[in-house]
């Protein structure tokens, strides 16, 4: 998705600019900077900027507070995830992870700084929008993506129970943020949220298959962070569940239900082909491109 007018780098970086003033402390300010800047792909912004637009959108900067805060809550899932009581991951991105650089409790707080910047952003900014009224629901979908039952913080705790359906995890652990995305782009286009669900499912459950397989087939180096981490922690996968063939075959069969699902709106045809496009980076032969 790398049509420029789906580009929200410029609305990343001026909202968190808002939480980062003067009055910040600063080790959290540069820690907040640190993790959403210089971000991944900036998949799941562009994807709830690309599901508004293709539904003719007269509400371009609620669409973009709902791509950015969806962008908010992404990072800080990222910090929270590498923490020691959970990945103990040292890198992220091709660089030291955030815990890493500047300490556990730093973390702890980024993380929570991001996830309410989340959704002030969104409560802010409500009253510069052209239809303020879709606010509320925008902001009950991004709620539902991030806490329980189907969140992703419940995603999290499904890797502290003895077992767990390995689809239900990854559509909670990854899904969720998806579905969030799909829908809060529908939404703040003003129609019904409903019939994107299956979009953001299929495509978040299809991201994390194919993070599955790159964990355990990837190169360190060239992704930027360690591999090895599902094995290692005994963590739920889908190589683990399926081998490499069957989660390969898991992938691509994601790939095209998420597409077949897309519902009729006049950028239908734009918008499954940004997202075909977009998904050649999830398949076992592109490993050597990152997916966070």
């Amino acid at each position: 998705m790398q049509d420029p007018i789906l580009d929200c780098e410029d609305d990343i970086r001026e909202h968190l600019a808002e939480h980062i003033t003067q009055q910040c402390p600063p080790l959290l300010g540069q820690a907040m900077e640190y993790a959403v800047f210089p971000g991944g792909a900036r998949v799941r912004p562009q994807l709830c900027m690309a599901v508004a637009l293709a539904n003719n959108s007269s509400d371009r900067a609620l669409a973009a507070a709902a791509a950015t805060a969806v962008e908010f809550l992404h990072c800080a899932s990222l910090v929270h995830d590498d923490l020691p009581c959970f990945d103990d991951a040292t890198q992220r991105r091709g660089k030291p992870s955030l815990h890493a650089k500047f300490g556990e409790r730093i973390a702890v707080l980024t993380g929570d700084a991001l996830i309410v910047a989340a959704f002030q952003t969104l409560a802010v900014h409500a009253i510069h929008h052209v239809r303020a009224e879709r606010v509320p629901l925008v902001l009950s979908i991004l709620a539902r993506g991030v806490g329980a039952p189907h969140g992703i913080a419940a995603g999290q705790a499904w890797e502290c129970e003895p077992a767990v359906d390995v689809s239900r995890y990854h559509r909670a652990k990854t899904g969720a943020l998806f579905i969030a995305a799909t829908c809060a782009g529908a939404a703040s286009a003003g129609v019904d949220p409903g019939p994107w669900v299956n979009l953001g499912a299929c495509i978040g459950e299809a991201f994390q298959v194919a993070d599955d397989i790159k964990d355990a087939v990837g190169n360190p180096e060239i992704l930027g962070k360690a591999v090895g981490i599902d094995a290692k922690l005994g963590r739920p996968s889908a190589v683990g569940e399926l081998g490499l063939d069957g989660a390969t075959a898991r992938l691509k069969n994601l790939l095209e239900e998420g597409l077949d699902s897309v519902p009729h709106c006049s950028g239908r045809d734009s918008l499954v082909g940004l997202v075909r496009a977009q998904s050649s980076r999830f398949v076992p032969e592109k490993l050597g491109r990152s997916a966070a």
